[in-house]
Order: C-alpha cells, then structure tokens, then sequence
C-alpha cells in the first residue's frame, strides 16, 4: 500500500541549520556630507528576512534555519569568535566586513570544512588577483557595477566621459574599475579629475562645481567614484557643461534598489519593510542572497555538511531565483555570484544590465566583471 504525502514526510530525518552573522563594525572618519546615511543593520536585516522565507520552505522538508548576530570593534576579536564558534562545530558564516578583514580570515579557514559568505565588500582585488578560495561572493565587483554602466553608456552612445574621483583609496579603486570598463567597451575618458576639496558644497556647490568640471574638450557624461558621497551627489546639475552624471551619483549601477518592483520584487519589498520600517538596499540583499542560497543548497542536498552545500553551491547544478528576472549561479573560478545590475536614480528604475546585445559564449551574465579568461583566480 503507497504512503500518503502526510505518512512519507514522517520518515524525513529533521534537520537544524546554524548560520552565524559576524559584522565589524565600521571605523569611518568624519563625512564631509551627513545627508545619506546607511542604516547601522544593513546586512543583517536582509539575512534576517531570508531566515524567515527559508523557515517557509524548510517547514515542509523539516528544515530549519537559524540565525546569529555578532559584532566586533576589532579584527583579531572577530577572528577569535570564528575560531571559538568552528571548534564548537559551527561552520557556516555570514560575513559584513572589509577587505583586510576577509583577507584574515581567508587565511585562517584553509583547509577547513566551512563556508563563508562575502555580502558587503565590492573590492574588485578578492575577484581577480588576491582571491579568497574559501569565500563565496554575494555581493557583486566594482567590475560588475562599472560594466553595467559602460554597456548602457555605449548603447546609448554616451562614448566621452568626465571622469572624477574622491582621493580615498576605495574611491581611487572604482575609478580604476570604470577605467578598466571603459577600455573594455570603447569609452573614451577625456579627461580625468580628483576631487580634493574639504569645503561644504551644500553651501558652495553652485560656485564650486562649474569651474571643477569646465575641460578644454567636450564630454557626454561624467563619471563620478566616490563611495561615501561626501561629494558626489552635488555634482548632477552643477557642471559646466548640462551632461548626465552617472556612478556615485545620478545613475547608479546597484545589485538591489527600493524601486525595483518587477519579477515579485515588489513583495519581497512589502516584506522587508514589514520587518524592519525601511527599504531593502544592496547590503541586505547580499545577506539575502547568501541564505537563501544556504537554504536552497540545503533544500536540494539535505545534508548541514559546509562541503557538501559548497560543493553543490559551486556546481552548475546550482540556480537561485531572486527577483532579478534571471537565475543566479556562483562562478567557478573566484566564487562571485552572477547577477544583473539594475540602473537605477534615486526615484526610479531606468534600466537593467547586461545590456541587450551584448553577447558571451556561456552566459550575458559573464559580460559584467571579470570573466574566467581575464581573472587571475582559478578556485575550481
């Protein structure tokens, strides 16, 4: 006699996921503009939601997946906590943390059976030259970011660009990134500045701005790097030629945006503000791309075992839905996580990356950042 749904889910071994939150806590000097700000819990709201969609899945395959939070002032303290928590058997870890940070720990988890999740650092070196074998990638490369925008610049014939960038070292790195997307996609930079000044242009932008972006050549667009927007959001409207700005400011190139509405998006949207009483940004859905990737691994392998799920993740086997009209699937050779990127302004979604057109042998998705010929990692 066949068992019944009801009768065979008895015999479904229960299963308890841990995953472990660890954040260092930011060490920014003094902004130079207060007017955006990034809420304090970004990351962890987002893996926080994911908890709760998995669990809504997990029910039915007696799945369960928790989540813990820890934050840190100091790299060695995080270190010491990942060491306290792996001896103890924990293995699977959400990490919001910068470079250095993760170059640490991506020494300290060789040759251990662990996964670890990057959600918040862009830096375009963990993808192409100091690569992070024990990491998967869920927040997306400068390169991913800065091809977006060059593949929409060429389509719409905006070839000359105005390149400026702040003097932090982040900010010097993305406008390297776009360098590197320009040549890749035939822009030509006419002219490139730095922005050195330390005054407030919410009071001098007007008079500031103009004689900056006045060149001896005619430009089509501007393109700022400036990753704390200490400047950049006075530069649209402001230049001295009326030219569209895009990057730091006016068209950005973003993984996740609060007017992305379309693919379901919309709900996920409802839900995350239900949650938490604001939107969703790139942050958070870098902590929810890394689990519910978990909990989709889990789902397929019914195995807790941090190889086996990222053995699974790695493969071609693996496919996530996360209302970006596309499945999404890990690279195999430095573990970033293949996504489009939406274009977006501050009220609307202008629109979304690869480009139509731009074709790739294996899928339009290599076409942003670094593809396996060109990056120097070869982690499988």
């Amino acid at each position: 006699m066949a068992l019944s749904i009801k009768d065979q889910s008895i015999n479904i071994e229960p299963i308890e996921v841990k995953i472990s939150y660890l954040k260092l806590q930011n060490q920014q000097g003094p902004a130079l503009s207060n007017v955006i700000k990034t809420p304090n819990d970004s990351g962890y709201q987002g893996s926080r939601l994911a908890i709760n969609d998995s669990n809504t899945t997990g029910k039915f395959l007696h799945q369960h997946f928790s989540l813990t939070q820890f934050e840190f002032k100091t790299t060695p303290d995080l270190l010491q906590h990942l060491t306290q928590a792996f001896n103890q058997g924990e293995s699977i870890f959400v990490l919001n943390a910068p470079l250095a940070t993760l170059k640490q720990i991506n020494i300290w988890a060789q040759n251990k059976d662990i996964l670890l999740f990057n959600i918040s650092e862009f830096s375009d070196l963990l993808r192409n030259t100091e690569c992070l074998t024990t990491f998967l990638h869920t927040a997306p490369s400068y390169a991913m970011k800065t091809d977006a925008l060059a593949q929409w610049l060429l389509y719409r014939r905006l070839t000359k660009v105005l390149l400026i960038s702040g003097k932090k070292p982040v900010d010097i790195a993305i406008a390297t990134s776009f360098k590197r997307s320009a040549k890749r996609y035939g822009l030509k930079i006419i002219a490139e500045k730095h922005w050195s000044f330390d005054t407030d242009l919410r009071r001098s932008a007007q008079q500031e701005v103009p004689l900056f972006t006045q060149t001896s050549k005619e430009y089509d667009v501007i393109y700022v790097a400036d990753h704390t927007k200490d400047f950049a959001q006075y530069i649209p409207f402001n230049t001295y030629l009326p030219r569209p700005v895009v990057g730091s400011a006016g068209l950005e190139a973003l993984s996740w945006h609060r007017v992305i509405e379309q693919w379901g998006a919309a709900q996920l949207q409802t839900r995350f503000n239900k949650l938490t009483a604001r939107y969703m940004n790139e942050i958070d859905f870098g902590g929810y791309l890394a689990i519910r990737s978990i909990a989709q691994a889990v789902h397929k392998t019914h195995s807790t075992s941090a190889k086996i799920i990222e053995n699974y993740l790695r493969s071609t086997d693996f496919e996530l839905a996360a209302y970006k009209g596309r499945k999404l699937s890990f690279r195999s050779w430095n573990g970033q996580l293949r996504m489009p990127m939406a274009l977006v302004h501050p009220q609307g979604l202008v629109s979304q990356s690869p480009q139509a057109g731009f074709l790739h042998p294996r899928t339009d998705l290599d076409t942003l950042g670094f593809d396996k010929k060109e990056s120097q990692c070869k982690l499988h």
